[in-house]
């Protein structure tokens, strides 16, 4: 009797796990906005994304899932972590809002410094462009992944790994691994399907600007981060 008591726990705690993931994630647009303004800009292809996209998340829950594990293992207190998770969350926003503005103001000076060889020289701009491209695509997704790694995941360790560590240290990791899933897999899908949409979308201005533009809205989403939204 008490076994089936604690299967229909874990069972209904996996379920929340998996419902929290999602939820934690569509609402937070810093989970998937700066993916698809790096994929834009950077032309990425559609594998790039999906492979950066997927680390960076699989990054931000392991952080909390390896400090929650290390709380339960040291008997810290739960409300001593969401302190800590907490100062993670204002760090990750002054990261992320540090991130777009160094971002943007490197997409604006390339943008200023090719702008007076546009047509007089356009097969060497051509190469020139990608040679300056060509930096952004190394540090732009190790940049995202350190402050993904950087940012918690708030309601993992005291709504889902602590109860969950009154059953087991086997349901702490079932628990844990579905509520991974379920951001892994909504991450994924929130970017691919704005990717795709944004296929559709064409703007010029966009095309000269696009770095600028995904650094401010990466600045954007650092800005909901520290307002709590």
């Amino acid at each position: 009797m008490a076994s089936e008591l604690i299967s229909s726990e874990i069972a209904i705690l996996c379920l929340t796990a998996l419902s929290i993931g999602v939820l934690h994630t569509i609402l937070g647009p810093d989970h998937y906005l700066p993916f698809v303004a790096m994929s834009k800009a950077g032309g990425w292809s559609a594998r790039k994304t999906l492979g950066v996209t997927v680390a960076c998340g699989v990054g931000h829950v392991a952080s909390s899932v390896a400090i929650g594990a290390a709380g339960l293992l040291l008997g810290i207190a739960a409300m001593q972590l969401e302190t800590l998770e907490g100062f993670r969350g204002d760090l990750a926003g002054w990261l992320l809002i540090s991130f777009g503005l160094a971002y943007a103001a490197w997409g604006v000076m390339r943008d200023l410094r090719d702008m007076p060889y546009r047509h007089r020289h356009a097969a060497s701009h051509s190469h020139a462009a990608n040679d300056v491209v060509a930096p952004a695509a190394v540090w732009t997704p190790w940049t995202a992944f350190l402050v993904f790694v950087f940012g918690p995941c708030e309601p993992l360790i005291p709504l889902l790994m602590y109860p969950a560590a009154k059953a087991s240290s086997g349901a702490v990791a079932v628990v844990a691994a579905a509520f991974a899933l379920a951001t892994v897999v909504t991450m994924v899908a929130a970017v691919m399907a704005m990717r795709y949409g944004l296929s559709f979308v064409q703007v010029p201005t966009l095309g000269r600007f696009g770095h600028a533009m995904a650094g401010l809205a990466i600045l954007a989403c650092g800005v909901l981060v520290k307002i709590g939204l």
